[in-house]
């Protein structure tokens, strides 16, 4: 359910223009790793803020501190107005009822309602204090648009195609509409500042524009997290990037979307250069130091006939200036922490085109495929070295049937396909794979390459989806995000003709996915992608479309 917190009672009445929280020096531990240090931050009433970072980094967490629901390790926090946290997941037992959640989210607004009449009620006996009262009573309900409430709900819900039956259970909806029903109750809230996790769940692509426009009209702040890059670049105005840091602590940037990643790239590279510099530093005093020792090892020897005190002078000298190199390597330490990580994709010879001449020219065609009860459309296609397919269409028109086809996971029922016996195909799946959940993501890897007969010494490390810490981990310790990077790395890792990313943006921070689809230019694999999300397919949208469930001409040669 939605939560209003306040740390006092006096806070639940809205403070309007002045609302806020203030975080200072907050610090958030998570068993014995702190993943918050030294965070400052105000949210006001004018606030569009996004939190930023990948999976694990504290961002839910932080939301929970920042709407009082979850105490700091460290800090201050301090909050005036009222706030409400729209968590990913909501109860619902079999008593409560949709009406029951409005009646919940209206709570101050009746309550002003209320007051108002019974103020109104005291001036016509004309009571001592009573048109001030009713001053008061009627400021509150207007601030509120106490009148309204009822109706904006009723506009959110329509907006959201939610359910509206007040009647309804909420036990009794699935878990999407029971999502849909909760966030239009807090859009229509008159809340001061909302806390949103996730809001884009369940959402389609209407509902996603009506949740857009709320956000770029609400009167007040907003705090919200998402992976959804076109709702970032639409409501938020600056970003809260939770990712490590060369400092270790949060990173506030202006300008929108844009000067987020505009400002992260360039503190990043900065980063990177500063870090190289410092170790080619450190490897250059250590190869003097190296020289040294050798020198003072190997002892020195005077031409013959040199006196005993030159001989002597010159051989303190070599001891003094292997102690110089010595104390210079010890004061100079790497201070500079390694850089986060940046994805690599593998660096891969041009396709030769006369490979493929035994089949056409195409290491990969379908010719008038259908899957009865899956996909009912026909679909002809055909890819050559180095093409590029944008394949859309709504949920349940077979998108990912047909992929199952082109793969060979699945036979169609009419139809055939064509793969070049030496094309290297691979699909980055939905779901991920089932692995021995045991094993360290780094053996997973490292076994795939071993059945795929992957020639050279790519390690998972050198294609910079997992750290060396995340690698070493056991695959269901990991997050889904870390997950869907181990199963990137490893269809990145078979170097293929042809890569085909079924909604390639599940699961994956937004830097991460702005980095795949710039690698997207430069990839020499023929690249097939399967997508709703808004952002991805208007930065491929020069790309050929193919879309199921509407009539289409055979694309290819």
């Amino acid at each position: 359910m939605p939560k209003s917190t306040s740390s006092s009672p006096e806070l639940d009445l809205p403070a309007g223009s002045s609302a806020h929280i203030r975080a200072e020096n907050i610090h958030i531990m998570r068993g014995d790793r702190e993943i918050l240090t030294g965070l400052y931050l105000t949210v006001s009433a004018g606030s569009r803020l996004a939190v930023v970072g990948e999976n694990g980094s504290g961002k839910t967490t932080l939301l929970h501190v920042l709407a009082g629901t979850l105490p700091p390790d460290q800090g201050e926090l301090r909050r005036s107005g009222t706030v409400t946290l729209l968590e990913q997941a909501l109860d619902a037992d079999d008593n409560r009822t949709v009406g029951d959640l409005i009646n919940e989210s209206l709570r101050q607004e009746k309550a002003a309602l209320a007051a108002l009449d019974a103020a109104g009620e005291a001036m016509a006996r004309d009571e001592p204090g009573a048109d001030e009262a009713f001053t008061q009573a009627l400021d509150l309900a207007t601030r509120l648009d106490a009148w309204g409430g009822e109706r904006r709900i009723d506009t959110a819900l329509a907006g959201l195609s939610a359910c509206s039956d007040r009647t309804r259970s909420l036990a009794s909806l699935s878990v999407g509409q029971r999502y849909r029903v909760r966030l239009a109750v807090v859009l229509g809230s008159s809340t001061d500042i909302l806390l949103l996790d996730e809001p884009t769940n369940h959402l389609d692509a209407q509902s996603l524009a009506f949740l857009t426009e709320r956000l770029r009209t609400r009167h007040g702040g907003f705090a919200l997290v998402s992976h959804d890059r076109a709702l970032l670049h639409d409501v938020a105005d600056e970003f809260l990037d939770l990712d490590r840091s060369r400092d270790g602590r949060p990173r506030n940037y202006s300008g929108g979307y844009r000067g987020w990643v505009a400002g992260k790239r360039r503190d990043r590279e900065n980063w990177e250069q500063d870090y190289l510099a410092e170790v080619a530093e450190h490897a250059r005093l250590s190869e003097a130091a190296d020289d040294a020792r050798s020198r003072l090892s190997t002892g020195w020897r005077p031409p013959k006939g040199t006196g005993k005190h030159t001989r002597a002078t010159r051989t303190a000298g070599v001891v003094q200036a292997f102690n110089r190199r010595v104390e210079d390597l010890e004061r100079h330490a790497v201070e500079v922490p390694e850089p986060p990580l940046r994805l690599q994709w593998p660096d891969v010879s041009e396709s030769d085109d006369e490979r493929w001449e035994a089949e056409g020219g195409s290491p990969l065609a379908a010719e008038s495929v259908t899957v009865e009860g899956r996909m009912r459309q026909t679909v002809s296609l055909s890819i050559a070295p180095g093409d590029r397919l944008l394949i859309t269409g709504a949920n349940g028109t077979g998108k990912s049937t047909l992929l199952d086809i082109l793969t060979g996971r699945l036979d169609p029922s009419s139809g055939e396909v064509h793969r070049h016996p030496q094309a290297r195909v691979e699909l980055l799946s939905q779901e991920v794979p089932e692995w021995n959940a045991a094993d360290t993501a780094a053996r997973v890897f490292e076994d795939y390459a071993l059945r795929s007969s992957l020639s050279g010494d790519l390690t998972l490390q050198d294609l910079g989806l997992l750290s060396a810490d995340d690698s070493t981990t056991p695959v269901h310790r990991l997050s889904q995000g870390q997950q869907r990077r181990l199963q990137l790395a490893m269809c990145l890792a078979v170097e293929p003709d042809v890569l085909i990313l079924d909604e390639p943006t599940n699961h994956l921070s937004a830097s991460l996915v702005d980095e795949l689809t710039e690698s997207f230019g430069t990839a020499t694999a023929a690249l097939i992608v399967v997508t709703h999300d808004r952002q991805m397919l208007a930065d491929l949208a020069d790309w050929p479309r193919l879309d199921i469930g509407r009539a289409a001409a055979p694309l290819g040669a």
